[in-house]
């Protein structure tokens, strides 16, 4: 039976008891502890850095940022190299190509090209660089063991005809890669910008004029940061994207043989720098992957573009990564108090996704960069430790509460084990106590099923609404007789409402009458478990009738948990029609020996005490013939009843006799009555006589022959003087015969009809022949005298002989019975057999 559903509780004390909940709490606060343990170290501690750096490349990797159009890369590649000579070239290429360029008028010229040695060409090339504004490069050493670092700058008089310096340092991070760039670089004692920073402050001061100006994000944005209070070094992050390389870009020797148009080059920023493969000035970058490394150029092109769209990626402060990671971590935890192991998983992987996502969003929308990293990895480090934690905890209560039920006694027997019980590691000690508590479970199970099925009473059992959920094999062959559905599934006032209520079972209470009048009344709402308030009532218990006329007591039983909570109820019916069968014999009975054999033996006291009071005797014989009258009276009714015990509870001694002797030592028996009446008696045996045929059957002798005697006596007492009384013999075979004997498929049977010319018996009366204390005539022939035990003495002989007895009369017209008994055959001639009840 299903117990009714539990109400989910956030208390771990209602789940698992108040110990397992206290451990259950503080592992819960441990493994939450370690979290964020994990998440300070990855955020503050850069305990992920390196799967902060992988994942921060592949967001870039994924998406491609728009490029500036104003950006134009003049490469110093392998074909310039080929057709201008071995590096480096004379100052004077350099001039002539700035003169080449001055012509097309570009906004500004970014010379990636350290000039850092004196050349006698050097007025040439600074008379070039001032024709256009051109930034020059100069190098940074790194620093020192004070911390100082000498600025390497172009010669002066190119420094001086320069319209900006800045620095081309370009630091790798801790993998080789360039993912970053600071605006401002220097010592305590001096600052230096980065090479494009002076250019990006002169195009959004608009002394540089573009093509078409870049919208900016927000005003200074370009030269300054808002976190930057003029003393740290503004580092941004690059956002490279799969097309950083997809600038215009130009020859060198081709711009400086004149073979570019000068509209391509007109209102743009030229950046010029060495891409062939020989020089090889070239870095690692995030989408190194699919590009490889990228030269120093594109860096800068790249740098330049995010300074003038500003779209620089700021990364999170630590501490801000830290709290933000957090909440993923609580979520978790939250919903490691009320979910499932399964659930909990979905729950992990769906914060993880979540803490990503939003790390991706913020780096594309927000410019922010936010690793998902410490979160991802505090759920990572968390979630499996937790499940170990609660497998452990959970296999040590089962383990307990296992032994404590192997420890137990069971109330069903086992078979005897072939091995030690328990061995191996501790999984296969848990998996041996789960399989024998399995066990034990179906073996319970099995003997409460056979238990309610090898009841001979109807059981049913319910649910708290009243709906039948189980129906014993009793219950179900009883219902199919009455023609009902089956009762599972349907209410138990459904299955009962056919019932008829006779009365309330009687308690002795004085409110036994108000229970009966309240049981009719309210029936058959009674019979819903739903209403309490006849629980009471239905569990004294109810008589009640089915279709067929039987009576039944029906009771219902509380059926609870181990909490004492009702979670069913159980129904039992009781057929009583025996019980009250023989309640009536009982009060028949009574009734014969308060009346019947009490009023002989008080007439015979009474008439002794008369006699005895005269002086002088009289009437003397006829006195003691009323005497002897009244005592033969309550002597034949003490014999009948004797008589009729024997036949209905003692061993019958069967052995092989004829039929047609019994018949005539019955027909003796009776001839005194019959002579006196003028009956003639008359036997037949088939026409032959009964010595030739015998019909012979295995009965008691004596008890046949009482029961031959009875229908005899019966036939004497209801016939009219000078009649006949018959009586004949037949034997029956398979084939022909009485219907009786055709039904039970016998061989051979052996019939007895004893017809007299009496008074009959009508077809009303004719029902209840057979019962006890049945008398007939009794207004008609006061003068027949009889207790009404004989013709159920002759039905109880003649079924217990496996016979049939069968009563063809009418009033007027006479009566027949006709006694059937199976006819002997070989083996039983040979031995005698016992027949017991």
């Amino acid at each position: 039976m299903p117990n009714p559903p539990t109400r989910l509780s956030l208390d771990p004390h209602a789940r698992l008891g108040r110990r397992a909940g206290r451990r259950f709490l503080l592992e819960w606060v441990g493994i939450g502890c370690l979290g964020i343990a994990v998440i300070l170290l990855s955020s503050l501690g850069h305990l992920t850095a390196s799967v902060d750096n992988l994942v921060y490349d592949r967001f870039l990797s994924l998406r491609a940022q728009p490029l500036l159009r104003d950006i134009v890369v003049l490469e110093i590649d392998n074909a310039s190299i080929a057709r201008l000579g071995r590096w480096p070239w004379p100052r004077s290429v350099h001039a002539r190509l700035l003169e080449q360029l001055a012509k097309a008028k570009p906004a500004a010229v970014i010379y990636d090209v350290l000039f850092t040695e004196a050349n006698p060409e050097d007025a040439q090339l600074a008379r070039a660089i001032a024709r256009s504004p051109t930034y020059l490069p100069m190098l940074l050493t790194p620093p020192d063991s004070a911390g100082r670092r000498v600025a390497v700058e172009p010669v002066a008089p190119l420094a001086q005809a320069a319209a900006g310096l800045g620095h081309i340092n370009l630091e790798v991070d801790s993998d080789g890669i360039v993912r970053s760039v600071a605006r401002f670089e220097g010592d305590p004692g001096s600052r230096w910008p980065q090479l494009m920073v002076p250019v990006a402050q002169a195009v959004e001061r608009g002394a540089l004029r573009l093509s078409e100006r870049p919208r900016w994000q927000s005003s200074g944005a370009a030269a300054t940061p808002s976190n930057d209070n003029g003393e740290g070094e503004g580092r941004f992050l690059i956002p490279f994207g799969p097309n950083a390389q997809n600038y215009a870009k130009l020859s060198f020797a081709s711009v400086l043989a004149g073979d570019v148009p000068a509209d391509r080059l007109r209102g743009r920023i030229v950046l010029i720098g060495v891409t062939a493969s020989g020089l090889y000035d070239r870095f690692a970058t995030p989408v190194s992957g699919e590009l490889g490394p990228l030269p120093g150029v594109y860096i800068h092109a790249n740098v330049l573009d995010t300074l003038l769209t500003g779209r620089e990626l700021e990364p999170a402060e630590p501490w801000v990564l830290f709290a933000v990671s957090l909440w993923p971590l609580a979520a978790l935890l939250a919903g490691f108090l009320v979910l499932s192991p399964r659930r909990s998983l979905l729950l992990t992987v769906a914060l993880g996704v979540l803490a990503t996502a939003g790390s991706a969003v913020l780096l594309y929308g927000a410019r922010l960069w936010m690793s998902p990293m410490p979160a991802v990895f505090g759920l990572i480090v968390v979630y499996p430790i937790w499940n170990w934690r609660r497998l452990e905890m959970t296999m040590a209560y089962l383990r307990k509460e296992l032994q404590r039920l192997a420890d137990e006694p069971h109330l069903l027997p086992e078979t005897p084990q072939r091995r030690r019980e328990f061995g191996g590691d501790v999984l296969e000690q848990h998996m041996a106590l789960m399989a024998q508590a399995a066990q034990r479970v179906q073996d319970m199970k099995r003997f409460v099923w056979d238990s309610l099925d090898s009841m001979p009473e109807p059981i049913l059992v319910s649910d708290v609404q009243g709906i039948v959920l189980i129906a014993n094999h009793a219950a179900k062959a009883h219902f199919a007789r009455l023609g009902a559905p089956l009762p599972e599934g349907r209410s138990m006032r459904a299955v009962l409402g056919g019932l008829t209520l006779v009365k309330t079972i009687d308690s002795g209470a004085a409110t036994d009458a108000e229970n009966n009048l309240l049981a009719h009344a309210q029936w058959p709402a009674l019979l819903d478990p739903a209403r309490r308030e006849f629980a009471a009532l239905m569990a004294q218990g109810v008589e009640v009738r089915d279709a067929h006329a039987c009576d039944h007591l029906l009771r219902y039983a509380n059926c609870t948990n181990e909490q004492g909570e009702t979670t069913g109820w159980i129904a039992g019916l009781v057929d009583v029609s025996a019980l009250h069968a023989a309640e009536r014999q009982r009060e028949d009975a009574l009734q014969l020996l308060s009346h019947d054999m009490r009023s002989p033996q008080a007439s015979i006291l009474a008439l002794v005490e008369i006699e005895r009071a005269r002086s002088e005797p009289v009437l003397a014989r006829g006195l003691l013939e009323r005497i002897e009258r009244y005592a033969q009276r309550a002597l034949t009714l003490a014999d009948d009843f004797v008589q009729l015990a024997r036949a209905e509870s003692q061993t019958y001694v069967l052995e092989p006799v004829s039929m047609a002797e019994l018949m005539i030592d019955a027909s003796d028996e009776v001839w005194p009555q019959a002579h006196a009446k003028r009956i003639t008696l008359q036997t037949d045996a088939d026409g032959e006589t009964a010595a030739d045929e015998g019909h012979w059957i295995c009965a008691d002798r004596s008890l046949m022959t009482r029961a031959l005697v009875n229908i005899l006596n019966n036939a004497v007492k209801y016939s009219p003087p000078d009649t006949r009384i018959t009586c004949s013999l037949k034997s029956l075979g398979a084939s022909g015969g009485l219907a009786q004997a055709a039904a039970r498929g016998a061989a051979k049977r052996v019939s007895c009809t004893i017809r007299d010319e009496g008074y009959g018996i009508s077809k009303e009366q004719q029902t209840s022949l057979f019962e006890r204390f049945r008398r007939f005539h009794e207004t008609e022939r006061p003068e027949v005298g009889g207790a009404g035990l004989g013709m159920a003495f002759v039905k109880i002989v003649v079924t217990r002989h496996g016979g049939d007895v069968d009563v063809v009369s009418a009033p007027g017209e006479g009566t027949a019975f006709t006694i059937s008994l199976p006819a002997l055959d070989d083996a039983q001639s040979d031995s005698a057999v016992t027949m017991r009840s």
